[in-house]
């Protein structure tokens, strides 16, 4: 009976983990599908195997130009949460006081607020400080960039709130009587030892920000910095959607996150069990 119900829920994970992927299937299968043949059968395996519609979706994407902006947009964004959120956890948890409690609730209370409800407001503000205090909040990849660590900064102090729990004060201790300052404490002691809940907050925030298309849309007008997500628009038209040429672009768009994912993937589900139990 045991083995029988076994067998059974081995299947049933079997079934949903292909139900899952079978949206990826669908859309690598259609990506090398002329458009008769697409609308044909949507299921099936193409005839031939040719990369000509990556090619045309990489002209059409401007791929190079789009890939170096998320890029760039991406790796600063989550460097500065990383470094930020890192020496604001730890100062919350080594600081015991009502104050350091109330910002910490403040900054787990805002993951709760959806970012449907704050991004008209946020586009007023932004365009405020554009115009009154001339600083560049709309248009750039720095305005967006700004805008990312804001809203990804909760998530990481939350985390590494947990986490450096588990950091022995005693380490710190020793460190200082031997002479080191804060500065030399957080980064030579506490922050090597954050190597896996860093890992783990750089990972999701690598692929939300990389997948985020919202906020980039709000921000960036110019077609010169546009990010991948954004530049797969262009397949999408009024009138007419050239199906074989956007699943060509949306493989390559998340190619970059599951090779980046692949490569850090032990330390995830590791490191956010350590951030959210300790």
């Amino acid at each position: 009976m045991r083995k029988t119900s076994k067998w059974i829920f081995e299947l049933l994970l079997v079934a949903l983990a292909l139900a899952f992927l079978s949206p990826i299937y669908i859309m690598i299968v259609n990506s090398f599908k002329n458009r008769a043949e697409l609308y044909e059968n949507a299921l099936a395996l193409p005839s031939t195997l040719s990369f000509q519609y990556y090619k045309q979706a990489m002209e059409k994407m401007n791929f190079l130009t789009a890939f170096g902006n998320s890029l760039f947009v991406t790796v600063i964004s989550v460097a500065i949460v990383v470094i930020l959120a890192s020496m604001t956890a730890w100062m919350l948890v080594r600081t015991e006081n009502k104050l350091s409690k109330i910002i910490f609730l403040t900054f787990v209370s805002t993951m709760l607020i959806p970012f449907q409800t704050l991004m008209m407001p946020l586009m007023q503000v932004m365009d405020w400080i554009s115009r009154n205090l001339h600083i560049p909040m709309l248009n750039t990849h720095g305005g967006l960039i700004y805008m990312n660590v804001g809203f990804h900064a909760s998530m990481a102090v939350f985390l590494y709130h947990g986490f450096i729990k588990s950091v022995p004060v005693a380490l710190e201790e020793a460190a200082t009587l031997d002479g080191c300052g804060k500065f030399g404490v957080f980064w030579r002691i506490v922050f090597p030892m954050l190597k896996t809940i860093t890992i783990t907050i750089a990972i999701l925030d690598v692929i939300s920000i990389w997948n985020d298309y919202l906020l980039p849309s709000l921000t960036l007008s110019d077609k010169g910095l546009r990010t991948i997500p954004l530049s797969t628009f262009y397949f999408f038209g009024e009138f007419t959607i050239v199906w074989n040429l956007a699943m060509a672009g949306l493989t390559l768009t998340i190619i970059p996150v599951v090779v980046f994912y692949f490569f850090a993937q032990k330390y995830i589900i590791k490191g956010i069990a350590a951030g959210a139990v300790k």
